[in-house]
């Protein structure tokens, strides 16, 4: 009499299941990876910026330096965003009486002509939004509108 035993070798079936094991938890971990990948894609807006709650067109951008810059960010998230249409305020004082006044100045009247500025987001303190009826906000749209 044959049982269905005979013939059947436990080491084998433990090795067959090991095999099937490594593949489920590779197809798993493909998975994983791609749920990743299409969240984070997803979680951009149009601008290119993360879903960071910015949705004016322009932002101000703070670096470690003091310096701030005002412009279209893209590339948020990178290792070097990149400001677009780029503004910054410079100061002059009147020597007669003192008195500071600051000129919000379209970046690109400088001598080398700076189309872009690719920043190196670890110089980044932080970004904020500039509202289109803010100071700023009105200041730009009067620049563009020269």
């Amino acid at each position: 009499m044959i049982s269905w035993f005979d013939g059947h070798d436990p080491e084998r079936a433990r090795q067959s299941m090991r095999g099937k094991g490594s593949l489920v938890a590779l197809l798993t971990v493909v998975a994983i990876g791609l749920l990743a990948w299409v969240a984070m894609a997803v979680s951009r807006n149009s601008s290119g910026l993360p879903a960071t709650g910015i949705k004016t067109p322009y932002q101000a951008v703070v670096l470690n330096n003091g310096q701030v810059y005002f412009g279209k960010l893209d590339k948020l998230g990178t290792p070097y965003p990149i400001l677009t249409d780029v503004y910054y305020v410079q100061g002059q004082v009147n020597q007669d009486t003192k008195q500071v006044t600051n000129t919000l100045v379209k970046r690109g009247k400088e001598l080398h002509g700076p189309e872009i500025m690719v920043l190196n987001a670890s110089q980044i303190l932080f970004i904020e939004s500039i509202s289109p009826d803010s100071t700023i906000g009105k200041l730009i749209d009067e620049a563009k509108k020269k």
